[in-house]
């Protein structure tokens, strides 16, 4: 896809409310659930990656900062229609940029068993038993900054 830029935001950005909407219709209604039902308090501690066409939000992520300088990739969304085309992956590139520049030495991220193949294409390597969130099943994976 052309023109896709992405840019990071915070809760209190007027684009916030676009990011609400996508996640509900992307992580929550498939599962009969909704966004408005979960606590969104990280939401404002984190940083949000966006991506966008013009001024239209695709897809985004959110990075929250735990302790001993992990990072957790949460909250990745992108709409259907775009899934495929490269926005997933520039959006966790973006991420990674970040977190390795701003001193974290690792990533982590609860991966939906849909999404393994996904994350451990761009490198990331699951560990532990599954386990169940938001009632389907996921796998803890990592990934290490390069040497």
């Amino acid at each position: 896809m052309d023109n896709i830029s992405i840019s990071v935001i915070n809760a209190t950005s007027p684009k916030y409310e676009l990011l609400f909407h996508l996640r509900d219709e992307v992580l929550r209604k498939p599962l009969g659930r909704s966004l408005a039902n979960d606590n969104l308090y990280r939401d404002f501690i984190d940083t949000i990656f966006i991506a966008e066409q013009g001024d239209k939000v695709l897809g985004c992520v959110f990075l929250h900062s735990l302790e001993n300088n992990v990072a957790q990739l949460r909250a990745m969304a992108v709409y259907p229609q775009y899934q495929g085309k490269g926005i997933g992956r520039l959006l966790v590139q973006a991420f990674e940029q970040y977190a390795w520049k701003n001193g974290y030495l690792k990533i982590i991220l609860h991966a939906r068993k849909v999404a393994l193949g996904f994350y451990s294409s761009m490198g990331y390597t699951a560990y532990g038993d599954e386990f169940t969130e938001v009632g389907i099943p996921h796998y803890m994976m990592e990934k290490s900054k390069p040497e």
